[in-house]
């Protein structure tokens, strides 16, 4: 029997769940060797979790011996929705707890039409998405909500982002908290849905690394689309930096483009030479009808030549940038996700990181695209209110509300 994982007598209900759901302990006798309990306060902590509804057993039938009884996490207790707010659509979805979608929507909203009308107009969605995904409304257990632009993530308000006018320091939590109770009810706990707010790169991040990645101590994410942005997890944890900015690197500005004005008001920045909404711009001036990093992902998918061209043009570009990047946080996987992401935009990122980064830098480092591709947003959401309402702490505090 291995050394216990935790002090004796101080694994609480929530850390034995910890253990549960990340496959460390799924016996009795595992959760006992994990954090040195008795059998019997083993079993309490247990029962804490049944009552609660948050596990599943199973029984596995051999030929010969005991047979073995499993605990694991029930994904299926309850229901998250996601929200994946982009500049000109987003992304709706109701999604268990493991991170199956259930039911998703797309549908086209403004993000400048300002957050009051944007998220009301989102929570008005709900219903039918609820409905959709066979799941009871009271089972709903949190909202997470991705948005292009950086997050304070304790308060749950971006901050000063460019791409969304008249959103800075808005109470997004506590009015998509009244808009939900208004289209939909109570939540599950009978209180304000919790409700969790994040950078889309973050969250982008999040899902694929726990998806595909999990054993990547470092791991960068890029998303170009209509701007451009990082998201970083470290020792499976997201990076956000003090406040939230981490990885804003579109607005890193390139010493030679002082005529490029950026959203940021700003001149020269990355976003405003390599985006999707640059190319946009100078695929307009070349006569190619285009209005967003959108459109200049269906020129790409269709071979168009001058986007082709300016697509890995942005890429050596945006390498100019990663080169630092890389070298500084020395990831194990870059992964390119977004609008711009294919081969045309990868080509350029690798021709620069290769010629002007370290060997050293780039030995272990492997160059991805996205797997999951437009959900990586809504899982990494879904992803970030379960980590959130199900770890030791809040886990305890949810059981402590629970309890007769």
């Amino acid at each position: 029997m291995g050394e216990p994982l935790m002090t004796p007598n101080q694994a609480s209900a929530g850390e034995l769940l910890q253990l549960i759901r990340s496959g460390r302990a799924n016996t009795r006798a595992d959760l006992q060797s994990a954090t040195g309990l008795s059998r019997s306060t083993v079993g309490q902590r247990l029962d804490l979790l049944n009552r609660a509804g948050w596990l599943r057993h199973t029984t596995n039938t051999s030929t010969g011996g005991r047979p073995s009884h499993r605990i694991d996490f029930d994904p299926a207790h309850a229901s998250v929705i996601a929200v994946d707010l982009e500049t000109r659509h987003a992304r709706l979805a109701v999604l268990d707890l493991a991170g199956t979608i259930l039911a998703e929507h797309t549908g086209p909203l403004r993000i400048t039409d300002g957050p009051d009308q944007v998220l009301n107009q989102l929570a008005a969605g709900f219903p039918d998405l609820i409905a959709a995904a066979g799941v009871d409304a009271t089972h709903i257990c949190g909202i997470g909500l991705s948005v292009p632009g950086p997050v304070d993530f304790e308060t749950g308000r971006v901050v000063e982002p460019p791409s969304m006018p008249g959103w800075d320091q808005y109470p997004i939590r506590e009015r998509l908290q009244t808009a939900y109770a208004d289209h939909v009810g109570p939540s599950m706990d009978d209180g304000p849905v919790p409700v969790f707010v994040d950078n889309d790169a973050n969250l982008m991040a999040l899902a694929e690394h726990q998806a595909n990645h999990p054993d990547c101590s470092a791991f960068v994410l890029v998303k170009v689309s209509t701007g451009i942005g990082a998201g970083v997890v470290v020792g499976n944890q997201v990076y956000r930096g003090i406040d939230g900015g981490a990885g804003d690197i579109g607005h890193i500005r390139l010493h030679d483009r002082p005529d490029a004005l950026c959203m940021c008001g700003s001149h020269g920045c990355l976003a405003a030479v390599a985006s999707g909404r640059a190319l946009a711009k100078e695929l307009s001036r070349l006569g190619v009808e285009t209005t967003s990093g959108s459109d200049v992902r269906r020129l790409l998918a269709e071979g168009h030549p001058d986007a082709i061209r300016l697509a890995r043009d942005a890429g050596r570009r945006a390498g100019e940038v990663l080169v630092t990047v890389v070298t500084l946080l020395n990831p194990g996987v870059l992964m390119l996700a977004g609008d711009l992401s294919g081969v045309p935009f990868m080509t350029g990122v690798r021709e620069l990181l290769y010629q002007r980064a370290m060997p050293r830098t780039t030995a272990n480092l492997q160059i991805v695209t996205s797997r999951l591709g437009d959900h990586a947003g809504l899982i990494g959401a879904a992803a970030m209110v379960v980590e959130f309402l199900y770890s030791a702490a809040r886990a305890d505090a949810r059981l402590n509300r629970l309890a007769p």
